[in-house]
C-alpha cells in the first residue's frame, strides 16, 4: 500500500499570538487545526512558521515535503525571496502547493501565477455558498452539489489570475458577488490548488467540508512518482536529449 504524501503546513502565526480575539478561535494557530485533521487521516505532517529561521523552510525541509499548504495574510512581504525561489523550484520539480484564503497575495503564489492575484473583498461575515463545478474531480470527493460557510469574508471578481486549468468551485456570497474559489493549475511537474475558504477571525477551518476539501487536495496535488521512471543520464544532459532513441540515417 502506497504511503500518504508528506505535508508541511506553513502559517505566518502572527495573528494568533498577538490578537486575543483570534487566539480564542485558533489558540495554537491555524496551521495546527489543519495539521491535526490531516494527521487523523494518516498524513505525515510537519509545521513551519514565518518567524523560524528561513521561515521553517530550509532546503532539507522542502526536499522532504510532497505537498506544501500555505496560509499568509499580513506579512507577505516579509517572506524572503530566496525562500520563494526555493519553493518555486520545488513546485516545478513536482511538489504540490495549496495556498489558502488570503495567500492569493503570497509571494510564492504570485510568482507561480505571474499576475497580481488581486481581487475584491468585504469583511462583514456574510454567508458563502460554495458550488461544486467539477463534480468528478478528486478534490470534490465526498462533497455535495454545494456547501455553505455561515460566516465568511467575501472575495469577489475580478480575480487577477490566469485561467485555471480546472475550475473546481465557484462561490456566491450573500451580498451578491461570485468568485472562483477553487482553482487548479499545473506548473512544470507540480500541481497547485488555490482554495479561498478560511479567515483568521472565523472558525472556517473547523468546518468538515472545508477540511475534506483540503485533505482531498493534498492527495490530488501530491507528486506522481517521477523518480520511479528516471530518464537515463546518458540520454539527457542539461534538459536536452543527447542521443536519439531510434537510429537516424545520415542526412544526404
Amino acid at each position: 500500500m502506497a504511503s500518504l504524501p508528506r505535508v508541511t503546513v506553513w502559517n505566518e502565526f502572527r495573528h494568533e499570538r498577538h490578537r486575543e480575539d483570534i487566539r480564542k478561535v485558533y489558540p495554537n494557530g491555524i496551521h495546527t487545526v489543519i495539521g491535526e485533521h490531516l494527521k487523523q487521516q494518516g498524513f505525515p505532517v510537519t509545521y513551519a512558521t514565518l518567524d523560524e529561521p528561513e521561515h521553517g523552510l530550509a532546503g532539507e525541509v522542502l526536499e522532504s515535503t510532497d505537498v506544501l499548504i500555505w496560509w499568509g495574510h499580513g506579512a507577505h512581504n516579509e517572506v524572503r525571496d530566496d525562500v520563494v525561489d526555493r519553493i518555486q523550484k520545488r513546485v516545478l520539480s513536482g511538489m504540490g502547493f495549496i495556498p489558502l484564503h488570503s495567500s492569493h497575495y503570497s509571494k510564492p503564489f504570485r510568482r507561480l501565477m505571474g499576475t497580481s492575484c488581486s481581487l475584491t473583498w468585504r469583511e462583514i461575515g456574510e454567508r458563502e455558498r460554495v458550488w461544486t463545478i467539477a463534480r468528478n474531480h478528486p478534490i470534490t470527493e465526498g462533497i455535495g452539489e454545494y456547501f455553505e460557510i455561515p460566516h465568511q469574508e467575501m472575495y469577489g471578481e475580478p480575480f487577477d489570475i490566469p485561467a485555471p486549468d480546472t475550475l473546481v468551485f465557484i462561490s456566491w456570497f450573500q451580498g451578491g458577488e461570485v468568485f472562483r474559489s477553487g482553482c487548479c493549475f499545473e506548473r512544470g511537474r507540480g500541481k497547485i490548488f488555490y482554495f479561498s475558504a478560511g479567515h483568521e477571525t472565523l472558525p472556517v477551518y473547523y468546518q468538515p467540508e472545508v477540511l475534506r476539501v483540503i485533505s482531498n487536495a493534498v492527495k490530488w496535488a501530491a507528486p506522481l512518482g517521477w523518480e520511479a521512471c528516471p530518464t537515463p543520464s546518458s540520454q539527457i544532459k542539461g534538459g536536452h536529449r543527447t542521443e536519439p532513441l531510434e537510429p537516424v540515417a545520415p542526412s544526404e
